[in-house]
């Protein structure tokens, strides 16, 4: 009798094409030894190893009807616990967590669903960071809820007065006012949700003179759901990469600071030839192509706007210089942090 190491070995030169004359003389047996331990390789099956008892098993069944029962809810495994305790169970949490865990149901991923906006009707608004600390750095984001058509403003604070001042020169570069402005719930916007009633807020007093001013109505996201306002936030994530990234490199290149000054010289002409030229992934349109529609659609500015000279967004000047370049080249920038 052979031994395993023997055994295998056999196996092992039938597989590397070896016949079975040349196997029996390396291993020093008889050819028919040889083939017989070949054929037990091939009868010989190895199934799934059968699962050890448990204490838990009487119990499955229980369990499961108790979680079908409960669905969308969930029993926690404690109380499950304690209900087949009573039955009699001696075993522990851990097994039951386990089993119990692999009865949830998996959620499938949820597809996000766009709020699509009629032209003129929803400017969403929101400070993005760009940079905290000692030396913030942020920029205010206006974008129109039908076109995608953005607007950028870089500051130091997030201040009441900054943010009015914002959104009055968003409304200055759209050439008009959209019926509502949907923001996050900041204390510069709102002091108090619900006040005065379901969906009646007690708004900023700075926020409140400005929507009187020029007429819109604002909104406000549902808390802790910042996809409410998703068109701005993935602006946001967008103006960081492609824009703040490469630029504040290029400025450390030259021996300069990335600072509010330097992004708002250079963000018009990026705004123009890029943001706003590009194809949008979600309407399958360039921004600018859209705008015309929008810009029809959008409330007239209040007196002082409207006295000066109404130029339109794609013909207003931008600055000489451009500074796009491969993201690549940056990706190890640690200035700009999202």
């Amino acid at each position: 009798m052979l031994t395993q190491e023997q055994a295998v070995e056999i196996k092992v030169l039938a597989r590397r094409g070896v016949g079975i004359r040349e196997i029996a003389k390396q291993m020093g047996c008889s050819r028919n030894t040889v083939r017989r331990y070949l054929r037990e390789a091939q009868t010989q099956q190895y199934g799934p190893r059968q699962a050890r008892p448990t204490k838990l098993d009487p119990y499955k069944d229980y369990l499961r009807s108790r979680v079908e029962a409960a669905r969308p809810h969930w029993i926690p495994a404690v109380v499950l616990h304690r209900e087949i305790q009573e039955q009699g169970y001696l075993g522990g949490l851990t097994q039951l967590k386990v089993f119990i865990n692999g009865l949830r149901a998996q959620p499938a991923d949820s597809p996000v669903v766009r709020f699509e906006t009629p032209p003129g009707q929803q400017m969403q608004a929101d400070f993005t960071h760009i940079r905290r600390g000692r030396d913030p750095l942020l920029a205010f984001v206006a974008t129109l809820g039908y076109s995608r058509m953005a607007w950028v403003k870089f500051t130091t604070d997030e201040r009441a007065d900054t943010l009015c001042r914002c959104i009055g020169e968003a409304f200055d570069y759209f050439g008009g006012v959209p019926q509502h402005v949907l923001f996050d719930n900041a204390g510069t916007i709102v002091i108090e949700r619900d006040a005065y009633g379901p969906g009646l807020h007690r708004w900023h007093p700075q926020m409140l003179a400005l929507a009187e001013r020029y007429g819109f109505t604002p909104r406000l996201c549902r808390p802790y759901r910042a996809k409410t306002k998703g068109k701005v936030e993935r602006f946001n994530g967008y103006l960081k990469g492609s824009f703040c990234v490469p630029l504040a490199a290029t400025l450390k290149q030259a021996g300069l600071r990335f600072d509010a000054q330097a992004a708002n010289s250079h963000i018009g002409r990026w705004l123009i030839e890029v943001a706003n030229h590009r194809v949008h992934a979600t309407t399958r349109e360039r921004p600018q192509a859209r705008m015309p529609a929008e810009q029809a659609a959008l409330m007239s500015l209040p007196a002082l706007s409207a006295s000066l000279p109404s130029v339109p967004v794609l013909e207003r000047p931008i600055p000489v210089q451009s500074l796009q370049h491969p993201l690549s080249v940056y990706n190890a920038l640690l200035e700009v942090r999202t």
